[in-house]
């Protein structure tokens, strides 16, 4: 019997060893599932309908990132990106189309890019350029995220309307409302568009993108029924075949 037990150990040391190599323990393995994911948060505007200044894109692009963060993305591949000339860390449009490119193209294991801005159909606010339409989202998609896990949040007027151009089996879409819906919470004295604040207020007890996504899903249409909206948003989601498999295994560093 000491000669079997013996083995047992000998087997059971070998199986810990294979699946938590030296100076691995359970703890740190728990912390690897977002290893090799890059990030990018991005405010494309910083006013309201009026064209006056506004906060709350760019709070909604701090606070964010601080909770994506959080959640387990890696602070090394991670960018918070600004177009507003207000801020001191702000970019020109080619600019942030370099630093996302840069950040993004670092991820060798996925992508989760945000965009908090205006928008109206078939078109994104970012900066002052002519903006961005589905077509150029979908050739930046390609370029920075290839074929790699992607989450893609895309917060703003119409964004459903993105939805028919960025669909592929790696890729989860999260809108902040559907193709011929607005969006709420953009102008003075908010201090987020009210769907990154339900996607703030979920994300620390949500488990995953997926669990994030129908939290904000219902948080918005909570909201949105207590202000007695009367078109509501709706906001809208894909999930790729792929992605389908692969996001109950991207649990959030908090949920671990």
């Amino acid at each position: 019997m000491r000669g079997w037990s013996s083995k047992l150990k000998k087997l059971a040391l070998v199986v810990l060893a294979v699946v938590f190599p030296a100076g691995v323990g359970t703890d740190a393995a728990a912390q690897t599932r977002f290893d090799g994911w890059a990030s990018v948060v991005v405010a494309g505007d910083w006013r309201d309908g009026s064209g006056k200044p506004i906060e709350a894109f760019d709070n909604a692009r701090r606070d964010l990132s601080r909770s994506i963060l959080n959640a387990g993305l890696p602070q090394s591949l991670h960018a918070s990106v600004t177009l507003n000339p207000a801020k001191p860390d702000k970019l020109s449009p080619t600019d942030a189309v370099k630093t996302i490119e840069a950040t993004l193209t670092q991820g060798a294991r996925g992508c989760l890019f945000y965009f908090t801005s205006h928008g109206s159909p078939g078109n994104l606010t970012f900066g002052d350029t002519r903006g961005l339409s589905p077509t150029d989202m979908a050739v930046f998609l390609r370029r920075w995220c290839e074929g790699k896990p992607t989450v893609l949040v895309l917060s703003a007027c119409y964004s459903g309307s993105f939805v028919d151009a960025l669909r592929a089996p790696n890729r989860m879409i999260l809108t902040a409302a559907r193709r011929d819906r607005s969006s709420f919470g953009c102008g003075e004295g908010e201090t987020y568009p009210w769907f990154d604040a339900c996607f703030l207020e979920s994300l620390p007890d949500a488990t995953d993108f997926l669990d994030a996504a129908n939290r904000t899903r219902r948080c918005v249409a909570t909201r949105e029924s207590a202000a007695e909206i009367t078109l509501p948003s709706e906001p809208q989601m894909f999930i790729g075949a792929e992605m389908q498999i692969r996001l109950p295994t991207l649990r959030f560093a908090s949920r671990q």
